[in-house]
This record gives structure tokens, C-alpha cells and sequence, in this order.
């Protein structure tokens, strides 16, 4: 089975390859980007194309790394708030189970 995976892997990562070599070939114009406040040099459009992708990417991936950060927080003090009121329920039961002994 993990050979299985390994194969079906590499098949994949030579598939991505082969379409961004054949993206690169196929692009090949030179564009400049306005960025209102600047200008990016002229580069292929392939480049562009790729840097911004890339870029998309790590930014969806900064994002969601922050998202999950706070939501692992809200969790932990969920955790503390909850284990505290256990606790308090506890203290509170066990007058209550001597009395009833």
C-alpha cells in the first residue's frame, strides 16, 4: 500500500511538472505589472502568473494558520473554564454524598 501511495506521488508531482513546463513554454509574452503606487519589472507571463499563485497560497496559508491559532485558544480557555467547573460541581456533591450516607 505505501509503495501504492509512493507511485501514485511521484505520478502526480511528474503530472505537475510537465503541465508547468508546457504553462511556462506556452507563455512567454512580457508583461509589466501597475501596481498603483509602483511598477513590477516586465517579466514573462508564466513568472507572473506563477509568483502570484505562490504568493496566494501562502498567504491563504498565513491566514489560516492565524485562524486556527485563535481558535485553539478559545478552545484551551473553554477547556480551563469547563475543568474549573467541574471541579466547583465536585466540591459541591461531596457534602451533599455524606449527608446522604
Amino acid at each position: 500500500m505505501r509503495f501504492l501511495k509512493t507511485l501514485l506521488l511521484v505520478v502526480v508531482a511528474l503530472l505537475v511538472a510537465f503541465v508547468g513546463i508546457l504553462f511556462t513554454i506556452n507563455n512567454t509574452e512580457i508583461v509589466g505589472v501597475d501596481l498603483v503606487f509602483f511598477q513590477l519589472p516586465e517579466v514573462s507571463l508564466a513568472t507572473t502568473l506563477i509568483i502570484t499563485f505562490i504568493l496566494g497560497g501562502v498567504c491563504g496559508v498565513v491566514i489560516n494558520t492565524l485562524s486556527v491559532m485563535a481558535l485553539k485558544t478559545r478552545l484551551r480557555a473553554q477547556s480551563r473554564r469547563l475543568h474549573n467547573a467541574q471541579a466547583e460541581l465536585d466540591k459541591l456533591r461531596a457534602p451533599a454524598l455524606n449527608d446522604a450516607t
